[in-house]
């Protein structure tokens, strides 16, 4: 389905100062007053209020735009959770990531059982359309029940030392967590992570794009995409 282009009707500053403000908030640890200062530097003067408010409207527009990764049968899906406190209660945060980095969905839980597992992998089907080839997990025994109840056939790999990609993919938002002071809300969390990790995917090269040529070209075709899906391509 293709999705309607984004309207910046009503809107002061041009589509372009929007985009870019945007984009500054979520591909780099900046907070809100950080990236206002930022601009100011460049003569645009917005207050950081403004550009929370383009980060809300406009990022899960943006997002839903993004090119996503064409799933496959011989992926290996990473899985971890985290703990994130909002508001002095423990939340979990599942994230699931491939072989390459690249994130396949995250999810905001109260709890860090089989009924969480279940939920994420479930998602994760819906979204992908397929099983992957391996799954990989920590020692949660709730990984192995709920991969039973979901997907039993698949091969599934309980090891901590295995996985480090997916722990990894946790460092970014910890980093975000930080700048920002933590998270209000779970719904906040989740809408946030969802427009982070959009952006990170499309900008961070593979794992197997290691020399600096490809590195260099990979980001030049995301910010082309960036343009285009923020409707400023020529």
């Amino acid at each position: 389905m293709t999705l309607p282009t984004i309207s910046y009707k009503r809107h002061r500053f041009p589509p372009a100062i929007i985009a870019h403000a945007v984009w500054l908030y979520f591909r780099f640890p900046l907070s809100l007053r950080l990236v206002e200062e930022m601009l100011l530097e460049r003569g645009i003067a917005v207050s950081y209020e403004t550009v929370r408010r383009w980060a809300l409207k406009f990022g899960r527009d943006y997002a839903r735009r993004l090119r996503r990764k064409n799933p496959g049968r011989r992926d290996i899906w990473h899985l971890d959770e985290v703990v994130v406190t909002i508001a002095g209660k423990k939340h979990w945060l599942w994230r699931a990531v491939d072989q390459d980095g690249y994130t396949l969905d995250e999810i905001v839980q109260t709890r860090r059982d089989t009924k969480a597992a279940r939920r994420l992998l479930i998602r994760l089907l819906q979204k992908q359309g397929c099983a992957p080839r391996r799954m990989i997990t920590d020692k949660l025994s709730s990984y192995a029940a709920a991969r039973r109840q979901i997907m039993p056939t698949i091969e599934h790999r309980a090891h901590k030392g295995l996985n480090n990609r997916a722990e990894n993919s946790h460092l970014p938002l910890r980093k975000r967590e930080r700048t920002m002071q933590g998270f209000r809300s779970p719904g906040g969390l989740q809408r946030f992570v969802a427009i982070f990790s959009a952006v990170r995917n499309l900008f961070v090269p593979s794992r197997s794009r290691r020399s600096a040529l490809a590195t260099h070209l990979h980001r030049l075709r995301a910010m082309a995409h960036w343009k285009a899906v923020a409707g400023l391509a020529a």
